[in-house]
């Protein structure tokens, strides 16, 4: 398998050759650098772990700043892991760039989706309202929670107003329209989840 990490810019649109207009998220690969070779004989499986994105001295703990100087890269933001079948042909320090993929290939997109904070059940599960006249005071709460006497409590997993956003999302099967070496950045068909400048994660099975 195969994987970057990148920092999404945007959406913007493009036109392919046939002068279809195709929508893009515009996501930047810059500075990502192998940290760590995993072996089958060391450590149980073969990986590459990788680090990404700039990050102040101060703010790096001791043993963060020992595992980089060791592999004497620069401090990283973030570390992820890459399961791979060929350890042998990757070396530490060894830069990864945008051309480990291909305009057309199909891959998967994972991030970490928009914080929408504490909301309601109509926002956060798209129940209906209740009637706004006639007398009723029941406009946007939950509804009915249960039987009275017997069960006598409300559920698990009961549709309830609460934290909204701000979890891991996987959007499947979505298309590389360019990649562009010169500013590595890669074009992806349709939207990908998280904000403007927030870390995405782009896998190729």
């Amino acid at each position: 398998m195969k994987g970057i990490i990148g920092k999404k810019l945007g959406m913007t649109q493009v036109f392919k050759e046939d002068g279809t207009l195709v929508p893009v998220t515009v996501v930047e690969s810059q500075g990502m650098k192998i940290v760590q070779i995993k072996t089958e004989g060391k450590e149980g499986y073969n990986s590459i772990q990788i680090g990404f994105g700039e990050i102040k001295d101060k703010n790096v703990n001791k043993p963060k700043k020992g595992h980089f100087s060791k592999a004497q890269v620069e401090n990283k933001r973030m570390l992820k892991e890459f399961r791979i079948d060929n350890p042998e042909e990757f070396e530490i320090g060894q830069e990864i760039k945008v051309d480990l993929f291909e305009e057309g290939e199909i891959v998967d997109v994972e991030g970490t989706s928009k914080g929408k904070g504490f909301q309601g059940a109509i926002k956060r599960h798209n129940h209906s309202r209740g009637p706004e006249t006639h007398g009723s005071k029941y406009h946007r709460a939950v509804g009915s929670l249960g039987a009275s006497a017997h069960p006598a409590r409300v559920f698990k997993n009961k549709k309830l107003p609460g934290h909204m956003g701000h979890e891991k999302v996987t959007v499947k099967n979505l298309e590389i329209v360019k990649v562009d070496l010169e500013k590595n950045l890669l074009l992806i068909k349709g939207a990908v989840p998280g904000p403007k400048k927030g870390t995405v994660i782009i896998r190729k099975k």
